[in-house]
């Protein structure tokens, strides 16, 4: 019971890691509002959570609004007195060079993947210094270091948040905040599911995703999940602006 008693608010909770990491989150002891655009996906969540005995409950966010993310976490502070972690997980991918790339799909992947991970932070911040300190965690990924083809929108924006979590966590360390980012490898989720559902040759694909990482195999999201409680939970309390990487190998060559 690592959280027990904490106030989690998991942003693109609805499926993949942040499904797997608010789930982990309850059974550890915190009560865990599990965030999503998606209203069926978060209320089935937290359902999924109750049902456990767990303590869960659903909020609509669409992290590239800010309105939206001040209300929600204004909300959950209101409600239960305090906020404990925020995890700044919703983000998503495109493909394309910087020339295939139209400007509107750039600007919407940056209001998600960067915005939304600003905005987390903005509005997360002030509360959590209200009440004597708090944890972040930013979903990054190994696209923080490494670049791969044709995903420049993606690769940019993850640069992004490898760097804010360091300028946040620099920021805040006087605070009591710390501001940590988990950088995943390729992940097994329901986003590479369809990606897979789409590619002519799904088989082919799958196995060039595995070859690039020297365990050869994608990674699962309850994985990722497991970095996310380390780095929110007081296991981690010596770690600020800290990247860690759960990628199978990858950045290690």
């Amino acid at each position: 019971m690592r959280l027990q008693g904490k106030i989690a608010v998991v942003t693109g909770a609805g499926s993949g890691i942040g499904r797997e990491t608010a789930l982990l989150f309850a059974r550890e002891g915190a009560r865990v509002v599990a965030a999503d655009r998606n209203v069926a996906a978060a209320t089935a969540v937290g359902a999924e959570i109750e049902a456990a005995g767990g303590m869960g409950e659903a909020a609509t966010l669409d992290v590239a609004r800010a309105a939206d993310v001040e209300r929600v976490l204004a909300d959950v502070a209101t409600r239960h007195g305090r906020l404990d972690i925020l995890v700044n997980n919703a983000g998503y991918g495109i493909k394309g060079t910087v020339v295939e790339t139209s400007e509107e799909d750039w600007n919407a992947l940056m209001a998600v993947n960067v915005n939304g991970v600003f905005f987390g932070c903005k509005y997360a911040i002030p509360i959590m210094k209200a009440q004597g300190g708090g944890t972040i965690v930013n979903t990054a990924s190994t696209t923080s270091r490494v670049g791969i083809r044709d995903r420049a929108a993606y690769v940019a924006s993850k640069g992004a948040v490898g760097a804010l979590t360091r300028a946040v966590a620099l920021d805040h360390v006087d605070d009591n905040i710390r501001c940590n980012a988990v950088a995943p490898g390729t992940i097994g989720s329901p986003y590479f599911d369809e990606i897979f559902a789409r590619a002519p040759d799904a088989a082919a694909l799958r196995a060039s995703l595995e070859a690039r990482q020297p365990m050869n195999r994608l990674g699962t999201p309850k994985e990722i999940a497991n970095a996310i409680l380390f780095l929110a939970s007081d296991e981690s309390s010596f770690c600020t602006g800290t990247l860690l990487f759960a990628d199978g190998g990858w950045t290690a060559r």
